[in-house]
């Protein structure tokens, strides 16, 4: 297992108060040894005015995908992570229904984590690939 601890998906969704992952309905919906998978609703806050899934809110959840597995796998009391870089292919056209992300590690390194997401609509076809590069730093 990747992660310290192994949280539960009540520990996970009760963090996304009054936050843009909030917002935005973006819900956890599974937790692996490596990896975490949540979803997002295709609506009104997620489209674009062509009534497409915004690009920006693939990336938003890829963002948090990345982030909350990073800081799983570090000492939240010595340690944070912080995005360095996020990179998003958008690949398949999204109108309604939910997307579900689901991210895995490629590097978990002593100063840089590098995690890959994968966004899928309901028929289980890749939308949009994400890679996000963390830094660890030390907390002062």
């Amino acid at each position: 297992m990747v992660f310290l601890k192994k949280p539960t998906l009540n520990e996970l969704n009760n963090t996304r108060s009054q936050t843009l992952v909030d917002h935005l309905g973006i819900e956890f919906t599974a937790v692996g040894d490596d990896f975490l998978e949540a979803k997002m609703p295709v609506d009104h806050r997620t489209k674009q005015p062509m009534g497409l899934l915004h690009g920006g809110a693939n990336v938003v959840l890829a963002e948090t995908l990345g982030s909350v597995a990073a800081s799983l796998t570090i000492d939240l009391k010595k340690y944070t992570c912080v995005g360095l870089e996020i990179n998003a292919n958008h690949l398949k056209a999204v109108r309604e229904g939910y997307v579900t992300g689901k991210t895995k590690p490629i590097h978990i390194g002593k100063s840089t984590q590098v995690w890959e997401i994968k966004v899928k609509n309901e028929a289980g076809q890749l939308c949009c690939i994400s890679r996000i590069t963390l830094a660890i730093l030390e907390r002062k």
